[in-house]
């Protein structure tokens, strides 16, 4: 990558912020990181899917319409979107080719960010929520309305869609020998400043404002003698925690990509968190079931305990909103 002083270039990086690995001496999907990357999405891809529409299923037109039913549903749907696109990636690293055209190019790239900014954002908006129940229980038991859930969502969708255009303004097709989906930066400056405001909108600041949230949870709580269950706090942990364990190495590799990229360790880490990163979109409904009522004694109904799971997170909300 060169950059004159003065002169705007375009730069082509081949990495995305959702990068493939391809096979340099084949067409065939023979390299070691080429099979581990392609048969992981395909695993991601049919439990994201599958998992998915279930929750939305079970939230969208099972269950009676609530608020946290609204959180969650919003949640399924961006996960599902995300694992829709995973297949176009798996294509493109097996045949080391882009075939799709100019639109999917962008707006594969372009949904991943939306997916990475709108699960964090759903997640800091249930953490407000709770944290709201505790700390004001009248005042959320006379205002939380199903309606005024779905305009926070669509709020949260249209930031997420805002923060995530550069994903498609700097996509582009180039023909070379073959043709490649890669992303041309103006410069490194904006590459650098991307990057940034990925990992400080998508990251940094929904991190602080969950652990502020639950830190006024847990002082108010501390200081209530009457109890509550402590399964909806589980679920909620157990999301937030998959959801930086998913995404903190993808963060990390994409600063160290922009001077490191050539490296070996940088490689490695970019395959593991782009994988990662994936991987979270089909978390959540595992998560829901596992933690799910009785799990053990009904494991074999998976639709019980994706739907208990998120009447727990109700009736504990309600309780909260009793003490």
């Amino acid at each position: 990558m060169t950059e004159s002083r003065g002169i705007m270039t375009s730069i082509p990086v081949t990495a995305a912020e959702y990068p493939d690995f391809k096979n340099q001496s084949s067409a065939l999907c023979t390299d070691v990181k080429c099979v581990i990357y392609s048969v992981a999405n395909v695993i991601i891809f049919i439990l994201g899917i599958a998992g998915n529409s279930l929750v939305i299923w079970i939230a969208g037109f099972k269950m009676k319409k609530s608020v946290i039913a609204t959180w969650y549903l919003s949640l399924a749907v961006s996960d599902f979107i995300m694992c829709s696109t995973l297949p176009f990636g798996v294509v493109q690293t097996v045949t080391d080719e882009w075939i799709f055209g100019l639109f999917l190019c962008k707006f594969r790239y372009f949904m991943k960010l939306i997916n990475m900014y709108s699960s964090i954002f759903i997640l800091v908006i249930i953490s407000v929520d709770r944290c709201v129940l505790v700390i004001f229980p009248v005042w959320a038991r006379n205002k939380r309305t199903v309606r005024k859930a779905t305009v926070i969502i669509m709020l949260a969708w249209i930031i997420s869609a805002a923060l995530s255009s550069p994903a498609a303004i700097f996509r582009d097709i180039v023909h070379n020998r073959k043709t490649k989906c890669v992303r041309k930066y103006i410069n490194e400056q904006s590459h650098i400043a991307i990057v940034s405001c990925q990992f400080l909108f998508g990251f940094v600041i929904p991190f602080l404002i969950i652990v502020f949230c639950y830190v006024l949870i847990m002082r108010k709580l501390k200081f209530n003698q009457m109890t509550t269950s402590t399964k909806p706090f589980k679920i909620m942990i157990l999301l937030i925690a998959a959801f930086l364990i998913c995404w903190l190495p993808f963060h990390f590799y994409s600063f160290l990509k922009i001077h490191y990229k050539g490296f070996n360790f940088v490689k490695v880490l970019k395959l593991f968190g782009v994988i990662l990163a994936n991987a979270n979109s089909c978390l959540n409904p595992l998560l829901y079931a596992f933690m799910g009522r009785n799990f053990k004694k009904q494991c074999y109904s998976v639709l019980s305990n994706i739907e208990n799971a998120i009447e727990e997170e109700e009736e504990g909300r309600e309780g909260v909103q009793h003490q």
